[in-house]
């Protein structure tokens, strides 16, 4: 079995200031971090978590201390905090709903010294998977999220090269099956 990582480095020191509580907290966890000065540094070894295991009082904790209600990471908690039973005190938070990046555009939008938060990561597999290797890179401003991958840049190379439209037609021509023989 093949083991697919998503090596990834938030290139902006986040400042603290910038970020709320909650956003701190959730970040921490969905990357792991470094202190950088008056900031963090994020990044992820293996892959961002998609899964965040946490107490209920840890999560009320952060949405108390620095509010900010239209926040995308305030929005998320409360949503999921609303279905768990009223005894539950551990929280698994699946942010396979939501998406990181919105966190991040939340601090570029309320930052007064972050125009833009970059992003890059390389793509690895355990294994020579022709689908395992590659990369991509995000931009995020406060008023757009943008991204490629490098199977982009290919097909971008391959339109600017006029190669677009002949991986169809190689296809074609490269079906090992005689017309007579296909579809029985």
């Amino acid at each position: 079995m093949a083991d697919y990582f998503e090596q990834t480095v938030i290139q902006q020191t986040i400042p603290d200031a910038d970020m709320t509580p909650l956003e701190r907290f959730l970040l921490s966890r969905i990357f792991g971090c470094e202190s950088d000065h008056d900031g963090w540094y994020f990044f992820a070894e293996e892959s961002p978590s998609t899964m965040i295991f946490a107490t209920r009082a840890e999560l009320e904790a952060a949405l108390g201390a620095a509010p900010v209600p239209d926040s995308a990471a305030h929005r998320y908690v409360v949503e999921q905090l609303a279905e768990l039973e009223p005894d539950d005190t551990e929280v698994d938070l699946d942010l396979s709903g939501t998406s990181w990046e919105f966190f991040f555009q939340d601090i570029v939008k309320r930052s007064k010294t972050l125009r833009y938060v970059s992003v890059v990561a390389a793509f690895t597999c355990s294994k020579m998977r022709p689908d395992g290797f590659g990369g991509m890179a995000i931009l995020i401003t406060p008023d757009t999220i943008v991204g490629k991958s490098t199977n982009d840049l290919i097909e971008d190379f391959l339109a600017e090269a006029g190669l677009d439209d002949a991986d169809a037609a190689d296809m074609e021509r490269s079906d090992p099956m005689p017309p007579s023989d296909q579809g029985e």
